[in-house]
């Protein structure tokens, strides 16, 4: 089998592309090791995405094959752009035709990204079988035309609105979907100088949030008092000075996300589809804020867990030293509350993602052979 998994540009589609060659690697290597026919079970994994993206890093990084095409946004207003994109279009459509046709591609799969759109469009056209996967509640333009393409498509969350959704979940990082946070506290706290205290982390993803990060700060003392330490991940604006207080860590970013997961208790962050989904997979109390910029993914990307009792949504207007106040230390002093709000994000959670998405693609696969 050969697959073509198209998407890029940020690490919304990037780290679930990435999940899913892995998981497509692991099991067809398991098959092979069990076949009688030499090369029965193999995968051979192309990627195919932009030289401007995040896959232009990761993809190598991990060992796959990268094919890039131009970068080619939707032009959003009449001009010299929108004129030429017809033609660039088209040219890159035929592209991955071409690519489809001598590499031999048994499927295409797309994650969104500017990748994504003429993969579909080119799978269609070659009748090659089509699998999307949708990482955002509320889906991108590549997923709303791409889904009408096929009937194959995986969501990350329920009652995404795309034609033909199936829920699948999030394909995790392996280090998420096999993570033991019971087994790792210890290890993990000594990596970040936490002691026997409940813990609180603190993310707004790797740029940071700065309304996260000011409210925690200036409410640093009460959270502390609450009985709490904190481990506090800034990101990499490295806007804000450690507060010097025992017990408060500031750090600007952790490579290691499973580790700083392991060793905290209860979370605050944005609702970013990746943090969701890991934070449910995991069972882990959180407190989202999600991204007062762009389409309001973020507010629908949460909005599962929170009606499940198993995350409270507070706006970024709102998140003020006031509302930790009177909402967030009572939380936090709340043993009983907390552990119902973890078995509830449990509830939506999934960790095998990955592996659910690859039954969908091998199904696709299977009913075109």
């Amino acid at each position: 089998m050969t697959y073509l998994l198209a998407g890029g540009g940020t690490a919304g589609h990037v780290n679930p592309l990435l999940a899913t060659a892995d998981k497509l690697r692991e099991l067809h290597a398991a098959d092979a090791m069990g076949a009688t026919d030499a090369g029965a079970g193999a995968a051979e994994i192309v990627v195919l995405g932009t030289a401007e993206g995040l896959e232009a890093r990761l993809v190598p990084q991990r060992g796959y094959e990268l094919v890039t095409i131009p970068k080619l946004p939707f032009p959003r207003r009449p001009n010299g752009a929108a004129l030429r994109f017809p033609g660039r279009w088209w040219a890159a459509v035929r592209q991955i035709e071409k690519l489809i046709a001598d590499r031999g591609i048994d499927v295409v799969v797309g994650f969104g990204g500017y990748a994504a759109a003429p993969a579909y469009l080119a799978a269609r056209r070659t009748k090659t079988p089509l699998v999307l996967h949708e990482a955002n509640a509320k889906p991108g333009l590549a997923s709303r035309l791409g889904s009408r393409l096929t009937e194959s498509v995986g969501v990350a969350f329920r009652g995404t609105p795309l034609p033909h959704a199936r829920f699948v979940g999030m394909p995790l990082r392996p280090e998420i979907e096999r993570l033991d946070r019971a087994a790792a506290r210890f290890g993990a706290r000594q990596r970040f100088g936490l002691d026997d205290r409940p813990a609180l982390l603190v993310t707004g993803g790797s740029l940071g949030a700065r309304r996260i990060n000011r409210t925690m700060l200036d409410s640093a003392q009460r959270v502390l008092d609450a009985g709490y330490q904190v481990l506090h991940i800034q990101g990499g604006a490295h806007e804000f000075d450690d507060p010097g207080l025992p017990g408060y860590h500031l750090i600007d970013y952790v490579d290691d996300m499973d580790q700083a997961l392991s060793a905290c208790d209860v979370v605050v962050s944005r609702a970013g589809a990746a943090t969701v989904s890991e934070l449910t997979a995991l069972g882990m109390p959180a407190v989202y804020v999600p991204y007062p910029v762009g389409n309001g993914e973020q507010r629908f990307n949460a909005a599962d867990v929170v009606s499940s009792g198993g995350g409270i949504l507070v706006e970024d207007r709102e998140f003020t030293p006031d509302w930790v106040e009177a909402q967030l230390l009572p939380l936090l002093k709340d043993e009983g509350r907390l552990a119902e709000m973890a078995a509830a994000a449990a509830s939506v959670g999934v960790r095998d993602g990955a592996e659910r998405l690859v039954a969908l693609i091998d199904a696709a696969a299977d009913g075109a052979a």
